[in-house]
């Protein structure tokens, strides 16, 4: 019997990319990991110091060192620039593709008609900028919040509408447009006047509901997630389940990526809760993916706030050190990142860099797993360990691990 953890340390990059300087120049100079260890040179974080972190960063770092014992790498990002939603999508095997940007308006015609044909009744509100509006109670428009023009909102109010069709809304734009994400959503608001008092305006070319602003996420919040190109039918959870493996998914990643199958636990974003979810799904459980985010990080990012970035690190940590001594020579553990969000680097937003991939394997010996091209191989490797049909996208380095033990055990 054997377990497959990835834990995901949202944001915690390790070097810009390659490209940044040509499709993503705002990030050229991101090291969100080697910016942290700089600004607090005595920070020690041995539970990652042992799992090769400072091996992934490529330089010594103040008090932290290269550790020699570790199975470590570096893996890029396939998808365009650095998205939590995107980034675990890849990760779960999907091959991402190009999406457009584009304000709503640009599409709102072709959306409306969609949902005229479906039975719904979209009424347009706003004249030089016009959102739809459905029953009075869900606002579709642009995302004010991420990179403008790369994800479009449905807001609704949960207290007139049931979120099943909210999802089914959602679902219908998802189909006619082809930015990065659609997002679902809605609160249990007190009146609808609550959205139409929240729109705003951005850059002149965008207009939606201000979600904070709104209060959707105050009480009763609801949430999916609809990505461009995603196809849950190729991605681990699902490939998984043909071979009577369970995957558990706990933190964001619970949010983002669909595990009809297994067990999610949503909506989570304290990091000890998380983790004693986490220590107790693994004590339980035998055989299982375990698949978990750790949000506060990418948090701390947006807000510019090392000190709290380097707080959360510590206490993910040593919680590190408590999963890895559950741990049995039958399992394995990958520690990760989906993008950065460098707090240094002078905006709020995520940063496109490669990140850490850190594996351990009680009693195996180290070693290097090079430059991964793609997130995916870890979706890959997790398919393979299970011996379950490959997911859509990424290459398998669990051979290179059993073939580097193999020869170190003969020598």
């Amino acid at each position: 019997m054997a377990r497959f953890i990835t834990i995901v340390i949202d944001s915690f990059g390790v070097g810009a990319m390659d490209d940044v300087p040509q499709v993503r120049p705002q990030d050229s100079g991101a090291n969100t990991c080697g910016h942290i260890l700089a600004h607090y040179p005595s920070l020690r974080l041995p539970t990652l110091e042992k799992l090769g972190l400072i091996n992934a960063l490529g330089y010594r770092a103040g008090v932290m060192q290269p550790a020699q014992s570790a199975a470590w790498g570096v893996a890029a990002l396939a998808h365009e620039g650095g998205d939590t939603f995107m980034g675990h999508q890849e990760i779960m095997g999907t091959r991402p593709q190009s999406p457009l940007k584009m304000p709503f308006s640009q599409v709102i015609d072709e959306v409306e008609q969609a949902l005229r044909e479906a039975g719904f009744a979209p009424q347009r509100r706003g004249e030089r900028l016009p959102l739809l509006w459905l029953n009075d109670a869900v606002v579709i428009g642009d995302n004010l919040e991420a990179d403008a023009g790369q994800v479009f909102n449905i807001t609704a109010n949960l207290s007139v509408i049931s979120f099943d069709n909210v999802v089914e809304i959602g679902r219908i734009v998802r189909r006619h447009v082809r930015v990065g994400r659609v997002i679902a959503f809605g609160g249990e608001l007190g009146s609808s006047q609550q959205l139409a008092d929240a729109v705003e305006e951005k850059d002149g070319r965008y207009v939606g509901v201000n979600a904070p602003r709104s209060g959707a996420y105050d009480k009763g919040f609801r949430v999916v997630h609809l990505g461009y190109g995603v196809d849950e039918q190729v991605q681990v959870p699902a490939k998984l389940h043909t071979v009577g493996v369970p995957t558990f998914l706990i933190g964001k990643v619970a949010d983002i990526v669909a595990n009809p199958q297994g067990k999610s636990w949503q909506n989570l974003v304290d990091s000890q809760q998380i983790f004693d979810i986490t220590l107790q799904c693994v004590a339980e459980n035998t055989r299982a993916f375990i698949c978990v985010n750790i949000q506060e990080t990418d948090l701390a990012g947006h807000a510019q706030d090392v000190a709290r970035y380097a707080d959360r690190l510590t206490l993910v940590d040593r919680n590190l050190a408590q999963l890895m001594a559950l741990m049995t020579p039958d399992d394995c553990l990958v520690v990760m990142a989906d993008h950065g969000n460098d707090p240094t680097i002078g905006h709020s937003h995520h940063t496109r860099e490669n990140v850490p991939l850190l594996v351990y394997i009680p009693g195996l010996p180290g070693c290097e797993l090079g430059q991964r091209t793609t997130l995916s191989d870890v979706g890959a490797t997790v398919c393979d360990f299970f011996a379950a049909p490959p997911p859509q996208h990424g290459t398998s380095f669990l051979a290179a691990l059993r073939q580097h033990a193999q020869g170190e055990n003969h020598g």
